[in-house]
């Protein structure tokens, strides 16, 4: 832990202004939408947090479509250096239903967007059923949100009519007890569903276990059972194309994979995989195989996860801008978008056949130290 914390605090950054494109007119999602190709990007203003939206052209390079406030306010975790939600998940995309869900850490809500291509209309503000919420998880019509202040929590809502209702008996402690805002390495890091839907799975930080619950057929939860980790501190996650979780472990910058079993315990299939780089705390899966942001080194290394769960270090690093955090994919995997904390930009990269990553633009003039949360469609 406290080589990680140094790692954090080790890595090269750089001031920038923000840069706010102009905001674009709201329209309502239609039900022939045509299809979005668009990047979206949470400013996380404790001044006013807003999404910036960004067009995705054909070879995958941004331009500037809308600036949206979310009614709610961005925050920073004590301690956090270029990472100041230290969690992944704090934008979620739903293609189904067109609605993106936004945390507002510093008002301790959560903002729904209905989206029509690269326009937002902001439809709902709500609380998020607890203090300083940092990741989102949306599986069909239920949601859950992370709050990671005080004692840390999940809420549930079921997502209809373009909004969220919050779910009854849902809220569910992690028997995390902190302060808010929280301490960075001592709060959860990300809540994500099982591709099924079947679990919902939280990684701590100061606990250093897995949490793993059962999604009854109401959408409450149950269990849960805490699981150690193959490597140490694990941050964020993923899903290979069996259902496999796939995490990120900060403290041993690895990754390693695990089996997800119906009694919520999990069995860890390979790892941990280090990959020999500082502060590896976000992963995103693209194009069959994963990609990890290392802040302290800033570069993104790449992994592959073979049918029998078996997690292999690629031949291939790219450098970005200081302080790499969110990564995401574009829906069709063509493409990965590593938002850079330390520098305050968005790096564009073309995912290659062989797994390597070239960079093709970059974004700049957004706020160092303050941006976290980035979402794709």
């Amino acid at each position: 832990m406290r080589a990680f914390t140094r790692f954090l605090a080790a890595a090269t950054v750089s001031a920038a202004a923000l840069g706010v494109p102009a905001a674009a007119a709201h329209a309502e999602v239609g039900h022939n939408a045509a299809p979005a190709r668009a990047v979206f990007v949470q400013t996380n203003d404790s001044a006013g947090n807003a999404v910036l939206v960004y067009d995705r052209a054909d070879v995958g390079t941004l331009s500037p479509a809308g600036t949206y406030p979310t009614g709610g306010n961005g925050g920073a975790q004590s301690g956090a250096v270029v990472d100041p939600l230290a969690s992944q998940g704090s934008v979620a995309y739903d293609a189904a239903s067109h609605v993106l869900v936004v945390a507002n850490a510093g008002s301790d809500t959560v903002s729904v967007f209905g989206v029509d291509g690269d326009t937002l209309s902001l439809r709902q503000v709500v609380s998020s059923g607890g203090a300083f919420p940092t990741s989102i998880a949306i599986h069909d019509d239920l949601v859950y949100v992370l709050d990671t202040g005080n004692a840390a929590n999940v809420q549930g809502y079921r997502l209809a009519g373009g909004k969220l209702h919050p779910l009854d008996g849902s809220t569910t402690p992690l028997g995390i007890t902190g302060t808010n805002p929280p301490q960075f390495l001592a709060s959860p890091g990300q809540v994500g569903f099982s591709p099924d839907g079947s679990h919902l799975i939280v990684t701590t930080k100061s606990t250093g276990t897995i949490v793993v619950f059962g999604v009854l057929a109401n959408g409450r939860l149950s269990g849960p059972s805490s699981n150690p980790p193959a490597g140490a501190v694990p941050f964020a996650f993923s899903f290979d194309a069996t259902g496999r979780l796939v995490v990120v472990e900060a403290g041993t910058n690895s990754v390693s994979s695990y089996e997800v079993n119906a009694d919520n315990t999990l069995t860890v299939v390979s790892g941990p995989v280090t990959d020999n780089q500082k502060a590896a705390c976000w992963i995103a899966a693209a194009n069959g195989n994963f990609y990890v942001a290392n802040a302290g080194s800033a570069t993104l290394s790449a992994y592959n996860v073979a049918g029998d769960g078996t997690v292999t270090l690629l031949p291939t690093t790219a450098s970005t801008a200081g302080g790499p955090i969110d990564v995401v994919a574009s829906s069709d995997g063509r493409f990965l978008y590593s938002e850079n904390g330390g520098a305050g930009t968005i790096d564009e990269f073309r995912v290659n056949a062989d797994g390597s990553l070239t960079s093709i633009g970059q974004i700049t003039g957004l706020a160092a130290h303050v941006i976290e949360g980035v979402a794709a469609s």
